[in-house]
């Protein structure tokens, strides 16, 4: 019997479990990312559908999940968001937006784009939102599969999509006139810019919505790479933008310059530097805010900025004239942000001022001074009465012009430095400007160093009477500003030295505040400038102490002659004071001698009493008597008058006269002259030895001014000739007691054209001195320089007191050649070797 073999079961076929799995875990998916994309998500399961996700990824299928995902959503764009979209592009949209073809109102354009932008949005927001859910529940995808592969999120995968099927999909050439395909993306940005040009004309858009779009562009990329510095709104809608607002600011400039004026310009070009500015804060993207500003700088500014500013009757120079502030700023910030050197407005400036500079010095030769005016202009008791308006003389009119210059000049500083404050934000660039166009024109005027002198001497003479302190420190701030702009600033010191000399003798000024001026001149340009003015001070402080005592030793006096007159001396140091004021001035200093006058013998007493004073512990010293620069007070009688019974002549009357120191030796001489007699010109002088000018001078004062016409003079002229006899003016009567005679030689006025020559021939005279050594100077120290560093040097060391001719230096080296103070270097004509 045969033993049976036992049987193994069948076995079933091998089925494909993870084929099995994806099937149900992807249907499950699919169909959540329908209800998802239709809003209908409220009963979907994260947790299960997370766990599907979950199983397909740890089956290896996470590579077909994540393209099943793309091919889904690509799907849906064509059968659902598409054809949306697709409904609100019309023809009549498509032509205004991309053509730009009129036809319909701003309202229908309005209203068109606004509804295609909606639908754009809205698509937009329902992706982003559905796409955020599909992620959460791939989230497991995203965090194996795409990190292994490297492979974008599944989040930016499906996002792109947006891009790559909604806004790059090809329309067509869809309107009248466009023959060309065109994208959706094309289209979004044509309308948002038509809007936004809206907008820049006055229309109201929808600016929310532009600014839903313009955060999708944001958060769009050119690729899934995601790179920051390519988003859509970067690289595809701002040049766009761009390009656009150059078009339609450049159109506007042209139309602005046809149809406006300067002032509408400004505020034009400033409300659009602020509306885009907002505009890209509120709408667009802070991105563009420096490019869109670009923009208007170069279109709105920089393009048609000459035009603007040369505009007849409404341009920069009218600004200026007009003190048109607030223009002015606006002008300043628009020009600043286009060039920062501002060379537009600077060199507008430096022309104007030159040119109202010169307009002053014009104005004062055209302008008539010979009117009447109220007292004296030089503030001197001339004689006449001062509650009656008089005709001012030619010097007083000479001179009124030169304070008037001065205050011109002031005044137009004063406004440019308005303007500099107000307007120009105090711009270092355009002060250093404005201060060369000053300086230039203020030294192109030959007169400028007497002119700011005198306006010193006007406002010093005042004092501080009626004046505040604010005002006294206003008047030296203005003189120093106005010193600062001097070229020839030693022309200057020497008119001042003389108009000081003046006011100082003839107590013209309070000390204070001429030591104030001195102080703040010495601060500006050094101690050697000053060095003079100080030691007049020093001389006047030293007068009045000796003046005192030398009182106190004639009162100890048993000299009764002595005693009666009261001398206030001052005792000047000749290197101080200006040769005008010791007797050295004119033909006198020429031929070297000095025309001493004879004084009265009362007089000649004084004298010597006060040079055995003076001399008694100052061996060695020289003291010569000045008489051109003093003044005394004569007490004079005058008898009645025969045959008069009856008023003021009737009787004796005695009046206090204040005369120059000359006339008072001239009217001595009548104190022992017979009743009735005469003196002529010629005897007065060879009787006094007063120089034929001054003589006629005084003479003019006692003779002819009606107030104080103590002499009669025969004829009876207004001229003084040498023919001229003189008397004793008995029937001389006058309302007041003190009476002051004119005194021209001590009135500060402008020089005459001969008067200013020999001033010039003398400064000239000084300057080649202060040249030579400023060459001895340098090379002493250098020991050897050539031509062009030897005259380099010195223009450097002289520019704060004048700028020497490059002739005066050549000829002052060639001088100090001869006179062996130099040579010539060995082989080297143009160098030159100091000689020890």
């Amino acid at each position: 019997m045969m033993a049976s073999r036992g049987r193994r079961p069948i076995r079933k076929p091998i089925m494909n479990k993870e084929a099995g799995e994806f099937e149900p875990c992807w249907e499950m998916l699919r169909n959540s990312m329908t209800d998802i994309h239709n809003k209908n998500a409220s009963t979907l399961s994260f947790e299960q559908l997370y766990r599907a996700s979950y199983k397909i990824v740890v089956k290896k299928k996470g590579g077909q999940l994540y393209e099943n995902v793309k091919t889904f959503e690509e799907e849906w764009f064509q059968n659902h968001i598409l054809p949306q979209i697709s409904e609100l592009i019309t023809n009549n949209l498509v032509s205004v937006a991309l053509v730009q073809q009129p036809g319909s109102s701003a309202h229908e354009r309005r209203q068109t784009a606004e509804k295609f932008l909606r639908g754009v949005k809205s698509s937009w927001e329902d992706h982003n939102m559905s796409m955020n859910m599909i992620a959460d529940i791939l989230m497991y995808l995203d965090r194996t599969y795409t990190l292994e592969t490297k492979r974008p999120s599944i989040f930016a995968t499906t996002i792109g999509l947006f891009r790559d099927n909604i806004l790059r999909n090809t329309v067509g050439g869809m309107a009248q006139g466009l023959t060309d395909t065109f994208t959706i993306f094309d289209l979004v940005c044509a309308v948002m810019l038509d809007l936004i040009n809206m907008e820049r004309d006055g229309d109201t858009v929808d600016r929310n919505l532009l600014r839903k779009i313009t955060s999708m562009l944001e958060d769009l990329y050119e690729t899934d790479e995601e790179f920051d510095n390519q988003r859509l709104y970067i690289t595809s809608f701002e040049p766009r933008f761009l390009v656009a607002s150059e078009a339609f600011y450049r159109n506007e400039c042209e139309k602005l310059v046809r149809e406006a004026d300067t002032s509408s310009w400004l505020r034009h070009t400033q409300r659009r530097l602020a509306e885009e500015q907002d505009r890209c804060e509120t709408t667009l993207s802070p991105l563009s805010a420096e490019k869109i500003a670009d923009v208007i700088d170069a279109e709105l500014i920089k393009a048609k900025l000459d035009e603007f500013l040369k505009m007849d009757g409404v341009g920069l120079k009218s600004m200026i004239d007009n003190d048109r502030v607030e223009d002015l700023s606006i002008l300043y910030q628009l020009i600043t942000r286009i060039d920062k050197t501002k060379a537009a407005l600077k060199t507008t400036l430096q022309r104007r001022v030159m040119e109202l500079g010169l307009a002053i010095e014009k104005n004062v030769k055209e302008t008539d001074f010979s009117v009447p005016v109220s007292g004296a202009a030089d503030g001197d008791d001339d004689g006449q009465d001062k509650s009656k308006p008089q005709s001012l003389t030619a010097a007083a009119q000479q001179t009124a012009a030169a304070i008037k210059w001065v205050d011109d000049v002031l005044q137009l500083k004063d406004k440019f430095d308005r303007l500099w404050e107000v307007c120009f934000q105090r711009d270092l660039v355009l002060q250093s400007a404005v201060t060369r166009s000053f300086s230039e024109f203020i030294n192109i005027f030959p007169r400028s160093s007497e002119y700011v002198s005198l306006f010193i001497d006007d406002n010093l003479k005042q004092g501080s009477k009626g004046r505040s302190e604010a005002e006294i420190e206003t008047v030296l701030d203005k003189a120093i500003v106005l010193l600062r702009y001097l070229g020839d600033r030693d022309m200057f010191e020497r008119y001042y030295q003389k108009h000081l000399a003046r006011r100082l003798l003839h107590n013209k000024s309070e000390i204070d505040t001429e030591k104030e001026m001195v102080r703040r001149m010495r601060t500006e340009m050094g101690n050697s400038f000053t060095a003079k003015f100080e030691g007049m001070f020093k001389d006047m402080e030293l007068s009045k102490d000796l003046a005192e005592n030398y009182r106190e030793h004639i009162r100890e006096l048993g000299d009764v002659g002595v005693k009666k007159t009261d001398l206030g001396i001052n005792v000047l140091t000749s290197n101080n004071w200006p040769p005008e004021v010791m007797g050295r001035g004119g033909a006198v200093q020429e031929s070297g001698a000095r025309a001493d006058c004879i004084y009265p013998p009362a007089i000649k007493r004084l004298q010597e009493s006060f040079f055995k004073f003076y001399l008694k512990n100052r061996s060695g010293r020289i003291l010569t008597w000045v008489g051109s620069a003093g003044s005394a007070d004569i007490k004079c009688v005058f008898p009645k008058v025969q045959g008069k019974d009856s008023g003021p002549l009737s009787k004796e009357r005695r009046y206090e006269l204040n005369v120059p120191t000359y006339g008072m030796i001239v009217l001595m001489l009548f104190n022992d002259l017979p009743e009735g007699e005469t003196l002529g010109f010629e005897e007065i002088q060879a009787k006094t030895n007063i120089p034929a000018t001054d003589l006629t001078r005084t003479l003019a004062s006692l003779s002819i001014a009606p107030k104080a016409r103590v002499l009669l003079k025969d004829p009876q002229t207004k001229n003084i000739k040498a023919t001229d006899r003189f008397c004793f003016n008995a029937g001389f009567l006058s309302k007041a007691i003190r009476i002051k005679a004119p005194t021209i030689t001590n009135t500060s006025r402008v020089e005459g054209d001969e008067e200013r020559k020999e001033t010039e021939r003398k400064n000239n005279q000084t300057r080649a001195h202060v040249v030579d050594a400023a060459i001895v100077r340098i090379m002493k120290q250098r020991k050897e320089l050539s031509h062009t560093a030897l005259t380099s040097e010195v223009i450097s060391q002289l520019s704060a007191r004048f700028k020497p001719d490059i002739s005066l230096i050549k000829k002052r080296i060639e001088d100090l050649l001869t006179r062996e103070y130099l040579e010539r270097s060995d082989g080297d004509s143009a160098s030159y070797r100091y000689l020890a």
